[in-house]
């Protein structure tokens, strides 16, 4: 993906996923001729009527993309939206310059992993299942990295659920975007400016990282502490595709 002593970036990560999404199109047969059509969401459509929320997406925070390639559905979460559309291969070569382009991207490429087989899961949850996902990631926490004391959690993005059951259990420090939730303890974890990254995944033993990250564009950190082999997990929807074609860690145990 990148050469051997260079810091890897976002470019690194993005070509590597074109050269594999345009493979991929070409052995599916999808050509110039499929279109894929990316809408934003209602959070209702998205993830349904939860009980709690404070979700990002309810208080308009965030959107969500989907792309539709043949029966396939893919979706990508973003701070931009629109509709958009477009063949396969002019999305797997489009300059990636915003967030928006970014989505639209990440969404096509769930989708087509989607038809191809290669994702069982591509939509996001709903209703009720959001708070059953923490508690199953939590599980897959304590089974994969340990149930002691002395696990130390960053977890990158406000995701309430996750950052609620996690912090009940482990010491738990939170990074955001959204300005609103910067300096705030949510859950008896206290969240921080994404500046504060490179600190916060030296003292932590486990980054949970969201998916969202790739759409946004500051995944890059994420990636290369996965692929040196420190403890790196990452959540949601977003990024299905590109960790099952990156071999990266992941989970997103309610989505459909």
């Amino acid at each position: 993906m990148h050469k051997p002593g260079k810091t890897m970036g976002i470019d690194d990560i993005f070509n590597a996923l074109r050269t594999k999404l345009l493979r991929l199109t070409d052995e599916l047969g999808l050509g110039a001729d499929e279109v894929v059509i990316t809408t934003p969401l209602t959070a209702t459509e998205a993830i349904g009527n939860p009980e709690d929320r404070d979700y990002p997406i309810i208080t308009g925070r965030e959107t969500m993309l989907q792309a539709v390639v043949r029966d396939a559905a893919g979706q990508a979460f973003t701070d931009m939206a629109g509709n958009f559309s477009a063949p396969v291969r002019d999305i797997a070569t489009m300059p990636l310059a915003n967030n928006f382009r970014r989505a639209i991207f990440v969404a096509t490429l769930n989708a087509v992993c989607r038809y191809a087989g290669l994702l069982e899961v591509s939509r996001h949850c709903r209703d009720t299942a959001p708070r059953r996902c923490a508690e199953d990631v939590f599980q897959y926490i304590t089974n994969n990295f340990g149930s002691d004391d002395n696990l130390r959690i960053l977890v990158v993005g406000f995701q309430p659920r996750l950052i609620e059951r996690m912090a009940a259990s482990y010491d738990v420090r939170v990074t955001d975007l959204d300005s609103t939730n910067v300096g705030q303890k949510r859950f008896g974890a206290t969240v921080y400016n994404a500046e504060k990254t490179p600190e916060l995944l030296e003292w932590c033993n486990l980054a949970l990282v969201t998916g969202t990250t790739l759409a946004n564009g500051t995944i890059a950190p994420f990636v290369e502490r996965a692929q040196s082999g420190l403890p790196t997990l990452f959540y949601g929807v977003t990024i299905g595709g590109a960790a099952r074609l990156l071999n990266l860690a992941h989970v997103c145990p309610c989505g459909n």
